[in-house]
């Protein structure tokens, strides 16, 4: 089996999953252990970067850079950061190093990387640039309870849950919604799924993959108040689509 490895002088964003080594795939394995330089990116509110744990046990020689990035919903600031570090990155690519970044869960869902792969597009060329992809938390979270995100036609909605209002719309565009940051308002995220009685099709998972740190609820409408961290992820099971009747022309 030819597994792709890290070539001289590109760049990899590559997706770890959740946090569990045992969830990386066997591509990103390869590349980390073949990289130069490895990039873990870590929120300043944070005291060592969960990303780089995930890959501990792949580390041998390569040279570890912990990048500290802002939590603010600053698009300017955050660009910035993100600038600094991709003028990093493509001078050691144009020096011929492999350079990887690693980040939680897969690169193009919420993910750091996005921003860095944007500004690293003006920098290096594009056969350069690769994205390796990852488990998101989201499959993650569906695995813990055995219950299918979707079947036939039924519509599958990825977004934050840091704007209530914007959620309250979701709940009528979807028969699955899946919420990223479910712990910064839960008191106020509670409430509207009581309001429309989906408590009980509601279920969470915080700290997946970390685990005696992960918390598992299957159904919110039994939710005793815990500490949940900011890795905390929603499904809920809205309503089924009536595919299996045959539509009307």
């Amino acid at each position: 089996m030819d597994i792709k490895k890290a070539q001289a002088g590109h760049f990899y964003a590559v997706g770890v999953g959740p946090g569990d080594p045992d969830l990386l795939t066997l591509r990103a394995a390869r590349i980390i252990e073949d990289a130069d330089v490895i990039l873990a990116p870590q929120s300043k509110k944070s005291k060592n970067s969960l990303a780089l744990q995930a890959i501990a046990p792949l580390l041998r020689d390569q040279e570890v850079i912990v990048s500290q990035y802002p939590m603010v919903r600053d698009n300017s600031k955050t660009r910035e950061r993100w600038g600094f570090l991709a003028k990093e990155v493509s001078d050691r690519c144009r020096r011929g190093q492999s350079v990887v970044q690693v980040t939680l869960g897969d690169p193009l869902i919420f993910a750091t990387s996005s921003y860095l792969m944007e500004a690293l597009a003006e920098q290096i060329p594009a056969e350069k640039l690769h994205v390796e992809p990852g488990i998101s938390a989201f499959q993650m979270t569906a695995s813990r309870f055995n219950e299918a995100l979707t079947l036939q036609e039924d519509r599958l909605l990825l977004m934050s849950a840091t704007d209530l209002q914007a959620v309250e719309k979701a709940l009528k565009q979807c028969e699955t919604l899946v919420l990223f940051k479910a712990a910064g308002d839960l008191p106020g995220l509670l409430d509207l799924l009581e309001r429309h009685n989906l408590l009980q099709r509601a279920k969470l998972v915080s700290a997946g993959g970390q685990g005696e740190h992960e918390v598992r609820v299957a159904d919110l409408s039994r939710w005793q108040p815990l500490d949940l961290g900011y890795m905390t992820t929603m499904i809920i099971h809205i309503d089924k689509r009536g595919w299996q009747e045959s539509v009307a022309s």
